[in-house]
């Protein structure tokens, strides 16, 4: 039985959260389209944008390096065509040991059945 676009992206999401806990980049990246675009938190009020996959893969493995400890919780996913929507806590550890979290959204976009857009917002 084939699955149904909503249920294809849900899946994609979730199997890319996965590899970003596993801080496995490459796994990542294997989810997103050679076109693919990232909306970044940071720094306010816009936050950086980086497109296509080297740039992507770039940026999460200085990302990993710089945030050892960090961890997505999902706490809301859903589907709505070729679109997902995920409500996360986003947890790390500082150098001095620290541990801090934001709570946020990713409203993902697919094509191909691959992500080919990533937007990030957060809280505060």
């Amino acid at each position: 039985m084939k699955m149904s676009k909503i249920e294809t992206a849900v899946r994609t999401v979730l199997k890319f959260n996965e590899a970003f806990n596993r801080h496995d980049a490459a796994g990542m990246m294997q989810l997103m389209s050679d076109d693919c675009l990232f909306e970044n938190t940071t720094p306010p009020p816009d936050g950086a944008v980086y497109s296509g996959k080297e740039a992507v893969t770039q940026y999460w493995h200085e990302f990993f390096q710089q945030s050892p400890q960090a961890r997505i919780e999902i706490e809301e996913i859903f589907g709505l065509g070729f679109r997902c929507i995920m409500r996360w806590r986003y947890e790390w550890v500082d150098a001095a040991g620290q541990k801090g979290h934001v709570r946020g959204v990713d409203i993902f976009r697919l094509k191909d059945d691959l992500i080919c857009e990533k937007l990030s917002y957060v809280k505060g």
